[in-house]
């Protein structure tokens, strides 16, 4: 790309998409270092950038792949576009007045720091979408991890 004249930022910034996109969960590392591509590149320009442009690239070429979190954020703007701007559950609901109070703002709300591992089992989400799963760990070393925390806590 680099010799048929494309922009070393263009590259890094397709780099940094490709990260998130491609890799995702199963290395989040490879954003981290996609992003200091973007930044060095930025920083130090052209020649001496193609060396971490080139480290980059290996870097996610050969890092697992896992597209869950582009695949969850996809589904969550479905459920949105399918059920439009449902209303936050009562216990989320700050109440800095009587009336709200009155009206059962914040009501029955655990704080999950209060709980041990900082973990408590309550549904954040609207009462319309509480059984909608959005996000599925895929088989890759990083996700297991992932998976077998959330059974683990939600079991």
């Amino acid at each position: 790309m680099v010799e048929g004249g494309e922009d070393p930022k263009f590259i890094a910034r397709r780099l940094v998409i490709s990260a998130a996109e491609d890799v995702g969960l199963a290395n989040p590392n490879a954003l981290l270092l996609a992003n200091a591509c973007f930044d060095t590149i930025n920083k130090i320009g052209w020649p001496e950038g193609r060396i971490v442009l080139s480290e980059t690239t290996i870097y996610l070429a050969t890092s697992p792949k896992s597209n869950s979190a582009y695949q969850a954020i996809n589904d969550a703007q479905r459920v949105v576009q399918r059920t439009g701007n449902l209303a936050v559950p009562l216990h989320l609901r700050n109440a800095p007045t009587k009336m709200m109070k009155e009206m059962d703002y914040g009501k029955d709300y655990k704080y999950a720091h209060a709980y041990e591992g900082n973990f408590v089992k309550q549904d954040f989400r609207p009462e319309e979408v509480q059984k909608t799963k959005l996000y599925t760990p895929q088989e890759n070393p990083s996700e297991k991890v992932i998976k077998e925390r959330m059974d683990k806590l939600w079991t």
